[in-house]
């Protein structure tokens, strides 16, 4: 069996760095790390998530580093020794004992080297120098010519992760090392050297296909012995080939689903690489692994082509969020917050997420995560806003780190497509990159039309690839037209309000997005400006978006007024996110028939930003968070306007036929009852998108600005109003709080006294480990809501400050 060794302790970082004389010689270094990293925890650098300190670390991503390692070994003549890096951040060279073993260029394949014949008895010395991807990034340009690139830095002319060079709301942190494990592998006879697993369903049986591949010694023979779920399977490897293939068929297997659809069965696949003469175990292979069927559908139809995910037969609309690595330095993330974060997506209701091009791989505990809660995945290749030299050596390099990781990932029941890239095709279309592409030269049209297609075919047919994202289908098209493929919108936020979302009725929106900044608690850990404003220096470093904070008072337009204070500044942008972002899906999902996915840009962040995300670095949740977690309900509830009128719109996701009585009302905001009508036995079958037309009485107004329309569907609700909250004549809030204690915290109950639209209970202005149950809550005169708020800390209702603590849209209305 093949013996490995972790190499993880005993790492020094070398500061052999010109002209920094306050640097020592050495320091303590962890791996999995960086750079940045180890020189945080020896207390050489300050925090560049805090204040405006990232710029004081422009310096360490523009430096070769060196990282050494000391280890014992015992050469053994019949066994074959190999170095393996899982990953290594990004252009090293590696030595033992003080010779070159060989050099890397990418950020995101694993490399194995042999050392059978290198390593000495006893201690040897291993060196891995890591040269600046600035410099590097330098001579690849001087080698391709300039590639456009709507980012800063040569994030385009490597495999690194893109964003390290700066993102509209990224930092610039230049990364370097060893930033996933290395170990000392030892193995005779046998190993296996690449082991690819596909599963799917077959009619009712599940089909699971190996293809193995083989690493052996001279006359060895050897077979393989596969069993999953009391099945078991033995090939034998022919003689002369060091490949095999076979299948395994399980009867009516339990069938994986989507969280929101039903269970996720997981099978333990246990592969082993045996002697064919002594029967003794060489290698193995263990995965869990889920049985569903997946198809993208794309077929032409009357409004244009389909975008359509079929999932184990059934058409799905998808509700998903795009997902960016979860910190600047990955190696960072442990299996415990991938867990986190993704149980914080279900929660909001999200059932899939989008892994976007300019990151990484995520490391397997992220799959498995997604495996085991039933959260579907999209996988970029790491392609994104850029264009890209198709030559050698970046060629070469993209094809080995696409085997890398399809091998690696399409185990997973998760991963339900492969995507070509990021708004690169949309980019050349549009962005102007034509006129600077010269005449026949390459821009990476060609990884997505042909080599990554081609490489996902043989490795992984089982699962769609599409080219990328947004694109129509085919070069014919305007790459990001409503009627085909998937869409991106960002007009709105960029250009004009979210109002605008109406005008679109794509077939999937694969990105769109509105910021606001983090939460209170997130900008004081963060930044020590005094007094915080939104323009201070501290809190403006931390809006990386051009324009991003005019963006954010233009978008209120129409909508709310302009704050006039810190405190209303920050309430106002993260409810005016939380309701464009809701209008948008709510939009998008009553248009059930034509479109089938709203992902919205973007569920986490990497660091303490104002950004488009639902959930800040800290792992706090935004209003934006609550406002998914409504819009994206199985069940969802709505009003629209459609086919010349108004219409409540019920959408069902649920396996189940909603049954129930409609009924609602026009009122004024002082409750009084003006119309009323009720629809008895109404029926909404599942995976549909049923309206029903409002009568005139209710959906015309006597006096727009102090009416409000409310529907009532079972347990779900949903209100309209005729005119935005700059002209809405909203009371002055008036409430009663009272707050007992609860499993885990305190309930807070308040019940209104005046209508009372969105209500909200900012937890971390309590506690910044606290967290609140619900929000955007809206109360008619005399109606009461308990929110449930998790909290170690001792509350009374004195502590629930309104204006503060608990805030509505009536506060920021009546503040002028």
């Amino acid at each position: 069996m093949i013996e490995k060794i972790e190499l993880n302790r005993g790492w020094t970082l070398i500061c052999n760095v010109a002209g920094r004389h306050d640097l020592p010689t050495e320091i303590p270094a962890k791996v999995p790390g960086c750079v940045h990293l180890d020189l945080l925890a020896n207390r050489l650098i300050p925090d560049p998530y805090l204040d405006v300190n990232e710029i004081t670390n422009d310096w360490v991503g523009k430096q070769d580093w060196s990282y050494r390692c000391v280890f014992d070994a015992s050469p053994d003549a019949g066994k074959v020794r190999e170095l393996v890096f899982d990953g290594l951040d990004t252009v090293a060279t590696i030595a033992l004992n003080g010779e070159e073993l060989g050099r890397t260029s990418n950020m995101h394949r694993t490399y194995r080297f042999d050392v059978s014949e290198r390593l000495k008895r006893g201690s040897n010395e291993l060196v891995v120098t890591f040269r600046s991807a600035y410099a590097y990034g330098a001579e690849m340009e001087a080698h391709y010519g300039y590639r456009p690139n709507n980012y800063p830095g040569p994030g385009n002319l490597m495999r690194k992760m893109a964003c390290n060079f700066g993102w509209d709301w990224g930092p610039t942190l230049v990364t370097a090392g060893v930033w996933k494990p290395v170990r000392l592998e030892s193995w005779n006879q046998a190993r296996l050297a690449e082991t690819r697993v596909s599963t799917t369903l077959a009619g009712g049986d599940g089909r699971v296909t190996v293809r193995a591949r083989i690493e052996r010694q001279d006359g060895v023979g050897a077979r393989l012995v596969a069993s999953i779920a009391g099945i078991s399977h033995v090939a034998e490897l022919v003689e002369g080939s060091d490949e095999v293939e076979f299948q395994l068929t399980v009867p009516a297997p339990q069938i994986w689903w989507p969280h929101h659809l039903g269970a996720q069965p997981l099978y333990a696949l246990r592969i082993e690489l045996r002697d064919s003469v002594s029967d003794d175990l060489l290698d193995a292979y263990v995965k869990e692994i889920g049985f569903r069927s997946v198809r993208l559908d794309t077929a032409p139809d009357e409004h244009g082509s389909a975008f359509t995910f079929v999932i184990n037969d059934v058409p799905l609309f998808l509700c998903g969020a795009n997902w960016i690595p979860d910190d600047c330095f990955p190696s960072r993330v442990t299996a415990e917050r991938y867990a986190s974060r993704i149980e914080e997506a279900k929660k909001a209701n999200v059932n899939l997420l989008r892994v976007w091009g300019g990151g990484i791989f995520e490391r397997d505990e992220f799959y498995e995560a997604c495996d085991r809660a039933g959260m579907l995945v999209w996988q970029d290749f790491l392609f994104a806003c850029a264009s890209y030299p198709e030559e050698e050596p970046l060629r070469s390099e993209v094809e080995a780190e696409v085997r890398d990781n399809v091998v690696r990932l399409m185990p997973h029941p998760s991963l339900i497509v492969w995507n070509g890239n990021n708004e690169n095709i949309w980019g050349f279309d549009e962005w102007g990159w034509r006129p600077i592409i010269k005449e026949g030269e390459s821009w990476g049209l060609g990884y997505y039309l042909d080599i990554l297609p081609k490489l996902c075919a043989g490795l992984d047919p089982d699962r769609p690839y599409y080219p990328g994202s947004p694109y129509s289908g085919t070069m014919e098209i305007d790459p990001n037209a409503d009627e085909h493929g998937c869409k991106h919108i960002w007009d709105v936020w960029n250009d004009v309000g979210y109002e605008v979302y109406r005008n679109y009725i794509p077939r999937f929106c694969s990105e769109f997005g509105w910021q606001a900044p983090p939460n209170w608690a997130t900008i004081e850990e963060s930044v020590h400006d005094a007094p915080l404003t939104p323009t201070s220096n501290g809190v403006f470093h931390h809006q990386k978006a051009t324009q991003g904070n005019d963006k954010l008072i233009r978008g209120l337009a129409g909508h709310l007024p302009v704050p006039q204070t810190m405190d209303d500044w920050h309430f106002a942008t993260q409810l005016n996110q939380a309701r464009a972002i809701r209008f948008a899906i709510e939009h998008m999902r009553s248009h059930r028939a034509v479109c089938k996915g709203a992902v919205v840009w973007q569920f986490n962040d990497c660091w303490p930003v104002t950004s488009w995300a639902a959930l800040d670095s800290a792992g706090r949740r935004k209003p934006l968070w609550y406002a998914m977690q409504q819009a994206f309900d199985p069940r969802l509830l709505t009003i629209q306007p459609h086919a010349g009128g108004l219409a409540a719109v019920a959408v069902n996701e649920r396996t189940l036929f909603w049954r129930a009585k409609i009924s609602g009302n026009r009122l004024r905001l002082d409750g009084t009852v003006l119309a009323e009508f009720e629809f008895w036995r109404q029926l909404c079958a599942r995976f549909e998108a049923k309206e029903f037309p409002l009568p005139a009485d209710i959906a015309t107004p006597g006096n727009a600005d102090s009416e409000v329309i409310v529907v009532q569907m079972l347990d779900r609700r949903a209100f309209h109003y005729f005119v935005e909250d700059v002209d809405l004549k909203l009371p002055q809030p008036k409430l009663s709080v009272e707050t007992s204690p609860s499993v885990g915290g305190y309930a807070v109950k308040v019940t209104a006294e005046t209508f009372l639209k969105d209500l909200c209970l900012m937890a971390d202005r309590l506690d910044p480990t606290a967290v609140v149950d619900s929000m955007l809550v809206t109360l008619l005169p005399g109606e009461s809501h308990v929110f449930q708020l998790q909290t170690a800390n001792p509350l009374s209702a004195g502590d629930i400050t309104i204006g503060i603590v608990l805030r509505s849209a009536n506060d920021l209305v009546n503040a002028n």
